[in-house]
């Protein structure tokens, strides 16, 4: 079937039956503008606003000289996954399962009563302590709601706020969930670079004058780097954001919990949409599927309606258990035992690598670091892996594959002293063998 029509609804329909129906593949080619114009006998004007309507739908993807063609599913980079066999496992970007609360007996404990459709969306305990919690962070007014984990907030919070194609800043190397959630919902990413205090002020504000309508940042723990804000660097970002009110901010702070550093607010007063997300997977385990949002009224009530407690709000009994524990003296101790013990692995880790000439400049706080070497990570990744050692490549992390190629990722989480040295022998032997003789 050929496409047809003569207005630019009529084509960019046409266009859209046609995958449908599967007569267009993903990344089949779409005819070139003027040959397209010409077999229809339209202007060239209509058809390339039918295109650009296709491509604000997500149906299709411009690639500049290369034309016009069908979009594809994203294949995305995921955390959890690539690690089997026997190799030990320093890729996954897992907390240690031995510093993680039991669940299922908060979940027992307690006094949950089975609510029923009608009911309100939050438990009134949680919201109450996720109240006083964020209370002591922020000045201004907020309401608090309950998201199915900080993936889940975020993107709800961009869904709510913004439109395909528009562009959000994120951090340089950034989470994969978070490059995985713009390409999955049509946004542009605009890189701000981070160094060993997390975003640079004049790279966000290059990001912001160039379009951005969100920002996505996290203030400590950052995943990939292990950077956390400095109170100097916070209060530069808040200047640079100062500029720009109308901008939606978003502050992901998944390592709330347990992280060895201070939480420092980028947000400043006169931005009008705002939320701070503070998820749980990291401190009280990865199957509980919940992230408390504080968040300026409009936003709160933009997010409300797609979390509703007619179809898809978070479970009462997650946000019962989740309650259960973080009210626990216990599960309290348990954390304050997660921060100093990450916090050693860490620093045991880069001092073994330091022994054997790998240089970590900063002290990273969360499961992984950051190291940037001067070989090819892909061929160290292959390297290591055969040597038994599973760890991930830089590139995964950036929207630019070609950048940070000799940089990789290590999750320290659960590395013991023997392995950490066992370990850095083997990459400075991986090195070496790498580097081209002179």
């Amino acid at each position: 079937m050929a496409i047809a029509g003569t207005t630019a609804a009529e084509i960019a329909g046409s266009v859209r039956d046609q995958v449908a129906s599967g007569a267009l593949a993903p990344r089949a080619m779409l005819p070139p503008v003027r040959a397209l114009a010409a077999e229809l006998g339209v202007n060239r004007n209509t058809v390339a606003l039918a295109y650009r309507r296709l491509v604000e739908a997500g149906v299709a993807e411009t690639r500049g000289r290369g034309g016009t063609v069908i979009s594809a599913v994203p294949q995305l980079a995921r955390e959890g996954v690539g690690v089997g066999g026997g190799s030990v496992d320093l890729a996954s970007g897992n907390p240690d399962p031995e510093l993680l609360p039991d669940i299922l007996a908060a979940a027992r404990s307690g006094h949950y009563r089975q609510p029923l459709y009608g009911m309100p969306a939050v438990d009134e305990e949680l919201a109450a302590w996720a109240s006083a919690d964020f209370a002591e962070d922020i000045e201004q007014p907020f309401r608090t709601l309950v998201a199915h984990g900080a993936v889940d907030a975020t993107e709800r919070l961009l869904n709510a706020h913004l439109t395909r194609g528009d562009m959000v800043a994120v951090e340089d190397p950034c989470f994969l969930a978070s490059i995985g959630t713009l390409r999955l919902n049509g946004y542009k990413s605009a890189p701000v670079q981070v160094d060993g205090a997390g975003m640079r002020p004049d790279a966000l504000r290059a990001a912001l004058e160039g379009g951005a309508r969100a920002v996505v940042c996290t203030p400590r723990a950052h995943n990939p780097t292990g950077a956390s804000l400095t109170e100097e660097r916070a209060a530069e970002l808040r200047t640079v954001l100062a500029d720009h009110p109308q901008v939606l901010v978003i502050e992901d702070d998944h390592f709330s919990a347990v992280s060895a550093r201070p939480y420092h607010r980028i947000t400043p007063a006169t931005t009008a949409r705002w939320a701070l997300v503070r998820s749980v997977s990291k401190f009280l385990g990865p199957d509980l599927r919940l992230a408390l949002i504080a968040a300026d009224a409009e936003s709160a009530t933009r997010l409300e309606a797609r979390l509703s407690v007619g179809t898809t709000w978070v479970s009462r009994l997650l946000q019962h258990a989740a309650h259960e524990l973080l009210v626990d003296p216990g599960v309290q101790e348990l954390h304050e035992k997660a921060r100093a013990a990450y916090a050693h692995r860490s620093s045991l880790l880069i001092q073994r690598l330091h022994t054997h000439g790998i240089e970590v400049p900063d002290r990273p706080d969360g499961l992984n670091i950051w190291v940037e070497l001067d070989v090819d990570s892909r061929s160290v990744v292959q390297a290591l892996a055969e040597r038994g050692w599973a760890v991930r490549p830089g590139h995964l992390f950036v929207r630019d594959p070609s950048a940070h190629q000799g940089a990789i990722r290590i999750t320290s989480s659960t590395i013991t002293e023997p392995k950490a040295e066992a370990f850095a022998s083997e990459l400075a032997a991986v090195i070496a063998d790498l580097r081209p003789v002179p």
